[in-house]
Formats: structure tokens, sequence, C-alpha cells
């Protein structure tokens, strides 16, 4: 893809100097691309797609910015029928695997699994920086839930 991945224009540490950083509303209308992508995985293919590696790696950008999800290799098909799949171990990349596909007690995997992934994506593309850092001193600047939850609910507004 012309554009490479979504990754080398979003993250403030990765810009490289020939590529300029994306406007508001380009961005905007990539993350409306792949939400766009996730639905035909889920709903319009003839078999549900869980990919369970949504991140702005596996998401390529075309000449018009136009965002293709790549990197099947640790999805999943599954019939129309089933909603809920069956794993024996998580798959995924750190920061954007859902917390189900750790913890099974709190619920089922779903194709809400890649929802929570782009999710994460989402934050890190409005946020400029990778929700995870593991060069950091407390938990909550490695993890963007911690983050989101210490803005929201505590009333922080450093990041």
């Amino acid at each position: 893809m012309p554009n490479g991945s979504l990754e080398i224009f979003i993250y403030k540490e990765v810009i490289m100097k020939d590529r300029q950083h994306l406007s508001s509303e380009k961005l905007f209308k990539i993350a409306i691309g792949i939400a766009l992508g996730l639905e035909y995985l889920h709903r319009g293919c003839n078999a549900q797609n869980f990919h369970f590696d949504i991140k702005p790696y596996n998401i390529l950008l075309d000449d018009k910015f136009l965002p293709k999800i790549v990197d099947f290799g640790l999805a999943k098909l599954c019939t129309m029928k089933e909603s809920i799949v069956s794993m024996l171990e998580a798959r995924g990349t750190i920061g954007y695997i859902a917390p189900e596909l750790f913890y099974r007690n709190i619920g089922d995997v779903s194709h809400k699994s890649n929802v929570y992934s782009y999710g994460m994506m989402i934050l890190e593309m409005v946020g400029g920086t990778k929700n995870i850092n593991v060069g950091v001193s407390q938990t909550s600047e490695i993890y963007y839930p911690y983050w989101i939850y210490g803005y929201v609910v505590q009333g922080n507004t450093e990041p």
C-alpha cells in the first residue's frame, strides 16, 4: 500500500520527517473506514471473521488514505449462527486484547473483542501515543483504560 500502515501517521514518536501528521478530519474518515471494514467482517461475509489483532500496524492506507484491514493470521472464522467462539488461549497484541480473552469469567469471546481492539486503536489515534508503554513507572501511565478512568471518574486532566 502506498501510504503504509496507520501507525506511521498517528504516533507522535513515530511520525517520520517526510510524513505529515494527519488532520482530525482525515483520521475521522479513516476511523469510519475501519469500522465499516469490521462491520463487513462481522456481518457482510458468508462467515463471521474474528480478527483478534486490530491495531494500527494492521491497518494499511492506500493512495487515497482508505484503510484496509490486513494480517488475518490470528483470525477465526465462524458461521453466522455462532455469536460466541471458544478459544484455548488469548490471541492478539498486548494493549489491544479484550479482557474476556484473558478472564473467561467476565464474558464470552465474540466479535465484540474486535470492537474493543478498535476502541483502543481509536484512543491511540486521538491521543497520538501508544496505549501501552512498558518504560513508565506507574501503572496508570501504562494502559489507556487506567488513564480514561482517571480522567473521567477522578477528574485528572493530565494524560
